[in-house]
């Protein structure tokens, strides 16, 4: 077998020197390299984001889709939409692994696992595309994939269904990095509460802000927030247009005596949502942008025009043992499992 770099640089073709992530194009032959994993996969689970931008560039028609996600892909050898720049996971099982791997990896041929890094730098060639299932972002497909050297993902556990699995670690960044984040006695604003990351995080949030803290969750209508308020995840409800930041902040201060938060973390598959994540929080706050749509130009350039002072904070969708912590608490809240089942499930 030949020889690969740990972090895939291997495999980009277009421009050299480059990581496979912000490539261009890489390589998709699927003859692995010694540091390579070469996975069968079933699913694909495109980032919301870039699902959401899809669909309205296909104005739903799912045929229109699937030639635009086999057009990326046939043209980059990786799952990366060209306008968001997001990709997504995927769930699958281990086909081969390379001879430089074989003592130093857990997993055996045919195990089932979900990567853990996005498919803006997987390399993916897809074979057919089976199914679309356009609520929950996800692609049914037949096709393979590589995991690098330097790649993480997740064992899937036997009590856990496989598509409950994969909905849950799709977003596995965000409320692992809420634990990290968020202090007891905290003001939380969620954006975007009721989501997969949205409802992940608040229900981590409120565990973390204890009795004196408070969370506060944001729909975009009555509908929504009386889901929102059914699940109790969440101290109070406010329904807001995200694209108004002004009226996030007025709904915001209605429902905390007046007091701006401590903390923002915007949970959103659309963009121009900075402001509205900035502007309820605090000088010296923490602004958390786990949407894949936000404009670092944006949220820079409006923290400075409105007199922000706050911590302004990517969403790096690893941190560690996030897996763990995320599948731990599809296990431990029976409330968070039977709406992932509901909605997540086919």
């Amino acid at each position: 077998m030949k020889k690969g770099n740990k972090y895939g640089t291997h495999r980009v073709i277009e421009p050299k020197g480059a990581l496979p992530q912000p490539a261009l194009k890489i390589s998709n032959d699927m003859e692995i390299f010694d540091n390579e994993i070469l996975i069968n996969v079933d699913y694909l689970n495109i980032d919301s984001a870039s699902f959401t931008q899809l669909k309205e560039q296909a104005k739903d028609d799912l045929e229109k889709i699937k030639v635009k996600i086999l057009e990326i892909v046939n043209e980059k050898g990786k799952m990366q939409n060209p306008v968001t720049g997001s990709g997504g996971m995927l769930m699958g099982h281990v086909e081969q692994i390379g001879d430089a791997l074989k003592n130093k990896t857990d997993l055996k041929i045919g195990d089932k696992i979900a990567t853990l890094v996005s498919l803006s730098l997987t390399p993916l060639r897809i074979n057919k595309i089976l199914n679309i299932q356009p609520e929950i972002d996800r692609v049914e497909i037949e096709g393979k994939a590589i995991l690098f050297e330097s790649g993480i993902y997740a064992k899937i556990p036997e009590d856990i269904e496989d598509t409950l699995a994969l909905a849950a670690l799709d977003v596995a960044g965000a409320p692992a990095q809420v634990k990290k984040l968020v202090q007891e006695g905290n003001v939380v604003l969620i954006l975007g509460a009721t989501g997969k990351s949205g409802l992940m995080c608040s229900y981590m949030a409120k565990k973390m802000v204890g009795k004196k803290g408070i969370v506060i969750g944001q729909a975009r209508n009555e509908s929504r927030a009386a889901f929102l308020r059914n699940t109790n995840f969440c101290h109070k409800v406010i329904i807001g247009d995200v694209n108004n930041p002004i009226n996030i902040l007025e709904e915001t201060l209605n429902v905390n005596n007046g007091r701006e938060v401590d903390i923002s973390i915007n949970c959103l598959s659309i963009p121009n949502t900075e402001m509205a994540s900035i502007l309820p929080v605090r000088d010296g706050g923490i602004v958390y942008f786990f949407s894949m749509a936000t404009s670092f130009t944006k949220a820079a350039l409006g923290a400075e025009g409105v007199g922000k002072d706050v911590t302004m904070i990517i969403g790096n969708g690893y941190t560690k043992n996030h897996a763990k912590i995320t599948l731990d608490l599809i296990q431990e809240s029976e409330m968070l499992r039977k709406i992932f089942k509901e909605k997540y499930i086919s």
